[in-house]
């Protein structure tokens, strides 16, 4: 199973003032700012249904992440145990997909969308947005 490929395809990618890993905060609600989703002009219908206040999951591919790591120190913190990956949101894991949970701010264009609070880099590219369960519940 370790050797199977899969082939992603950004569909766009994030402007943020965010510019360092040290710079980003661990969690957006720790003070992350507004950021852009700049999506691919062939996959803005892609949006059609997505409102200003909506809810919705950003999926991320945190390309500054480190691949090879299995276990790592929570939060970066030096007197925490060594845990699996898997038991923490570190950007550093075999597959660095990011999961945020932001807000729709606003729609500028077609392909533009200003969301908040988004804690990563300046160019992250994006795999995916999808509605939080509870707003497509309503809709």
């Amino acid at each position: 199973m370790a050797d199977m490929q899969y082939l992603l395809r950004p569909i766009g990618l994030v402007e943020s003032p965010l510019k360092s890993k040290d710079a980003c905060p661990k969690q957006g609600y720790e003070g992350a700012p507004d950021a852009w989703l700049v999506i691919d002009p062939a996959f803005a219908d892609g949006l059609d249904g997505l409102a200003e206040k909506d809810e919705v999951l950003v999926l991320t591919w945190l390309d500054q992440g480190r691949r090879n790591l299995l276990k790592v120190r929570p939060r970066g913190e030096m007197s925490s145990p060594l845990r699996g990956v898997f038991s923490t949101r570190s950007p550093d894991r075999p597959n660095p997909i990011g999961l945020h949970r932001v807000v729709i701010k606003e729609i500028q264009s077609r392909s533009r969308l200003k969301v908040y609070p988004l804690e990563v880099l300046d160019g992250t590219p994006i795999l995916d947005i999808k509605p939080v369960l509870s707003s497509v519940a309503e809709k």
